[in-house]
């Protein structure tokens, strides 16, 4: 039985894990499960492993790591009780020899024994946030995935891992573009505060109406368009690096963790 997106709306994270799971659910995962920290996904043979950890250490914004799993084992344990990064996530990207090769709606079938996955917190978790303090969001309340852009802005490199910045744009009332930036930089493990609002040609982006990922969305009058670093950034790294296999969450399809999403320090515990 397919589970919609409104059946799932006010679930919990743990109802919205296992309707994902079961394969009941194969959508994007903004608005779900608030409260929780919402997290991107990538998954690589251990050979790589430090250099993506260092690629993520020096670019922060981008790549908020959240957790690390213990190589060849799914289970990501630190942040919840049972979650299984092969099927836990609406959807997957694979890659082969940095070229996308398919999307799956879940990995058992390709876990290696060797592989690490590594958990980078999202923006869909300040958006419950930013929706409490009143602010609207286009995309969620017209079950769209948001825009994603690749950017102009270089990251800094680690062994094989390189690439531009990748940012979400969400257009806000203009007078309240100040409040979104404070609110949204009290999530430092979902990528804080906006890196640019205002001009998007500024940050190499020529065109709103053509996401590189996710759903085109409309800017008002009166509106500004605002960008946070976004945790697709990495999936653009690995198409760089070219690894023989990796896999990534499909943009818009989260892993959802037990997490609190006002948390500093990832502790599933709290």
């Amino acid at each position: 039985m397919i589970t919609t997106y409104q059946d799932l709306k006010n679930g919990s994270a743990a109802e919205v894990r296992a309707a994902i799971r079961a394969g009941r659910y194969q959508g994007h995962t903004a608005g779900l499960a608030s409260g929780f920290l919402q997290a991107n996904l990538a998954i690589m043979p251990e050979k790589y492993a430090l250099d993506f950890m260092r690629y993520c250490q020096r670019n922060p914004k981008p790549c908020p790591l959240t957790g690390v799993s213990d190589t060849g084992n799914p289970m990501m344990a630190t942040l919840g009780r049972d979650i299984d990064i092969r099927t836990d996530v609406p959807a997957y990207n694979v890659y082969r020899d940095g070229k996308l090769a398919e999307t799956a709606p879940d990995i058992q079938e390709l876990w290696q024994d060797d592989f690490v996955g590594f958990a980078l917190g999202c923006s869909f978790t300040f958006e419950h946030a930013l929706q409490r303090a009143g602010l609207p969001l286009w995309h969620v309340e017209n079950n769209k995935t948001v825009p994603m852009f690749r950017t102009a802005i270089d990251t800094t490199p680690s062994g094989p891992f390189s690439g531009k910045m990748v940012v979400s744009m969400r257009a806000l009332p203009r007078g309240r573009v100040e409040q979104a930036a404070e609110v949204s930089r009290r999530y430092p493990l979902a990528h804080g505060a906006p890196v640019h609002w205002g001009d998007p040609a500024e940050i190499g982006i020529h065109d709103l109406s053509s996401p590189d990922w996710g759903d085109a969305a409309p800017v008002g009058a009166g509106e500004t368009p605002v960008f946070w670093a976004c945790g697709v950034t990495p999936q653009v790294a690995i198409e760089t690096a070219a690894l023989p296999l990796c896999i990534t969450h499909k943009p818009g399809c989260m892993l959802i963790t037990d997490v609190s999403e006002s948390a500093e320090v990832p502790d599933y515990r709290t």
